[in-house]
């Protein structure tokens, strides 16, 4: 399924396939929002430029994003915290 992100550090709007925690572009954060992607694809141009500005203020970003709470359960967020707890533990290793 197609879904709207916004990344604050690039100040770019995203259509990503799937639920995304992270920016393709900077590989920073990125905020699901909660308008779908056909409503998102409805706006008009001057909406879609409103819609952005709204994003760019972190007030409005909060209350347009969603936290999508069920990636702890696909199998690529596990995939990514034994990596990351892989990394920890060779940086333990190093420093020792």
């Amino acid at each position: 399924m197609m879904y709207m992100h916004y990344c604050p550090h690039c100040k770019r709007m995203f259509m990503l396939n799937g639920h995304h925690l992270t920016c393709p572009k900077c590989t920073k954060s990125i905020s699901e929002l909660k308008i779908s992607y056909i409503d998102y694809v409805k706006l008009d141009i001057d909406e879609r430029a409103a819609f952005k500005i709204k994003c760019e203020s972190e007030t409005h970003l909060s209350d347009l994003s969603i936290t999508y709470r069920m990636h702890k359960y696909s199998k690529w967020y596990r995939e990514l915290q034994c990596t990351i707890a892989g990394q920890a533990d060779e940086v333990n290793v190093v420093l020792k």
